[in-house]
């Protein structure tokens, strides 16, 4: 082993105990995403057909007047994508905590990266 690999081998030991727990998280979902070939929601632009993974890190029903929408944001360790179904009130499964990849052309609103109607595979639950 060289001097070069030992030194990088101790600033990874030591960026992991210093690291905070959302750093942590982040790398894991990145990582994570990358495995299951997800695009990284920071590189998606408007109007890209995209695959994301991630963890929802919340979900809402939004009612609205002429049409009831549940939205859910998706977190990859790199930023966050809102997938918005139209027309539903809830979806079985859709909860925050849950992993998911969903695929769907990206949109912006109020200059968030939004996809509607996405398709999506649940992860299996841990």
């Amino acid at each position: 082993m060289t001097t070069d690999e030992g030194q990088g081998s101790l600033r990874r030991m030591l960026r992991r105990f210093t690291a905070s727990e959302a750093e942590i998280e982040a790398q894991q979902l990145q990582q994570e995403s990358a495995r299951c070939g997800g695009v990284p929601v920071t590189q998606c632009m408007r109007g890209q057909v995209v695959s994301v993974t991630g963890r929802l890190r919340t979900v809402v029903y939004t009612p609205r007047t002429n049409q009831p929408a549940l939205e859910a944001d998706l977190y990859d360790g790199s930023d966050v994508v809102t997938l918005v179904w139209l027309g539903r009130r809830h979806i079985t499964g859709i909860e925050p905590g849950r992993h998911l990849t969903a695929r769907g052309r990206v949109a912006l609103r109020d200059d968030r990266k939004v996809i509607y109607n996405p398709y999506y595979e649940l992860e299996p639950s841990t």
